[in-house]
């Protein structure tokens, strides 16, 4: 192109700029609507998963016209975002290919006005136009890609926004030591100092929280839903780090524990049973790999489930399937309390463990936990208030403070919060 002509080189070369500054533009205000695209997607992909995963539930509870309804909402948001953005991405091509025949009607022009004063020949002008055909055509095919492009850009957007998120602080360097020799150097005593917490920045779940307990004591923490009782135990294990305060276990902060160590000393039972895919023996020496026979039938024996498991066709080796769907929700409740006797913890932690079980067996489970906790740290969070009357002391949160503290009997005589709660539960009943 130089060596034809340096004048029409130069007018072919403001087709690259003209054409930039079209894509560009197009682009700024199309890749909000491609990002809106794909949270929409996302949405809508998620509402269908769920929706199919919980259809029994569902159904169950006539939710099936909400859901279709949600389904639309998601759908029409998908639609408004996804056209919008597909119009004005398509408008690139377009743009790209009117700037270009633009400049081939310059050239031309250019061209013919050399031509008549003898610069370049007539063929020349042929060649020219072959020559910023191809010079062009690269913005033409980056312009007709730019719809994937665009939305590649916005799925990436999203991928790096989860792979950006802050990493789990890594384990201190120099951790206290738990045990010494096989004996546990723990006690037990925990103590919280000016807790605060949030799941998200904008939300604080727990605001102050203060509170010592001394070894072997059993402290009940009650309160209406999303008071913060269940976060209370998942920031002494360590879940979540927390926002400000600190949580000590013997006077060391739990920060300078390693959290495989931290998890040692703490045996849980929470709402939620959970088993792995496995035998009934890896299952329940889980917490302690190294426990014998006869402390693994003692331990099923305590939680009461020893009679259920000889009735199976292979005791202790039975295989639980997938989700454990081939047991009942109690007797699974049942089994992670048996994991719990058998880890031997220190500090325990039961988040209405006996929900899932009948009355009489509730009772059983009562006595046998009674036992587990003799000696040791214990938090039990319980929404039926008669379980916790015989607590060391009572937390009784609201809104992730403490509101009042006490035994049942100095609550009661308050006749706060507490007895609301007792109350209700327990209307027309006489104690």
């Amino acid at each position: 192109m130089l060596s034809i002509s340096w004048q029409m080189m130069l007018l072919a070369l403001l087709i690259i700029p003209l054409s930039l500054f079209g894509v560009v533009f197009l682009m700024k205000n199309s890749q909000k609507y491609f990002l809106s695209q794909q949270t929409s997607l996302g949405l809508l992909n998620g509402h269908i998963e769920e929706m199919y995963g919980a259809h029994e539930i569902v159904t169950a509870f006539n939710g099936q016209q909400k859901s279709v309804d949600q389904f639309e909402t998601y759908n029409d948001q998908l639609y408004r975002s996804a056209w919008k953005s597909q119009f004005l991405s398509g408008l690139m091509q377009p743009l790209t290919m009117m700037v270009g025949n633009l400049g081939y009607v310059g050239v031309s022009i250019l061209g013919g006005y050399l031509v008549l004063h003898q610069v370049i020949a007539i063929g020349d002008i042929q060649s020219f136009i072959t020559y910023t055909r191809s010079f062009t055509q690269p913005i033409n095919q980056i312009a007709q890609s730019m719809n994937m492009l665009q939305s590649t850009m916005a799925a990436a957007e999203r991928v790096f926004g989860f792979l950006n998120e802050a990493e789990v602080l890594p384990d201190t360097s120099d951790p206290v030591p738990v045990s010494f020799e096989g004996k546990s150097l723990i006690q037990g005593q925990v103590a919280f100092e000016n807790v605060r917490f949030g799941y998200t920045p904008d939300k604080t779940v727990i605001r102050d929280f203060s509170m010592f307990v001394k070894p072997g004591q059993k402290i009940a923490i009650v309160g209406p839903t999303g008071a913060g009782k269940t976060t209370i135990v998942k920031l002494l294990m360590r879940f979540y780090e927390l926002n400000g305060g600190a949580i000590y276990i013997d006077g060391h902060d739990t920060r300078t524990f390693t959290r495989k160590d931290l998890r040692s000393l703490v045996g849980m039972v929470l709402q939620d049973a959970w088993l792995f895919e496995g035998t009934i023996r890896d299952n329940l020496k889980f917490g302690n790999p190294d426990a014998s026979e006869a402390q693994m039938v003692k331990a099923a024996q305590m939680a009461h489930v020893d009679h259920f498991i000889e009735t199976l066709d292979h005791g202790y080796d039975t295989v639980l399937g997938e989700s454990s769907s081939n047991v009942s929700q109690g007797q699974r409740q049942l089994l992670t309390i048996a994991r719990a006797f058998l880890s031997d913890p220190k500090i325990l932690i039961l988040d209405e463990a006996t929900s899932s079980v009948d009355t009489r067996t509730e009772v059983l489970i009562q006595k046998g936990m009674d036992a587990l906790m003799e000696g040791r740290t214990s938090f039990v969070i319980a929404h039926r208030l008669s379980t916790i009357r015989n607590a060391d002391a009572i937390l009784v949160m609201n809104e992730g403070d403490i509101v009042e503290i006490g035994n049942h009997d100095a609550l009661m005589k308050r006749d706060g919060f507490y007895t609301k709660l007792y109350n209700a539960q327990f209307s027309g009943e006489e104690e």
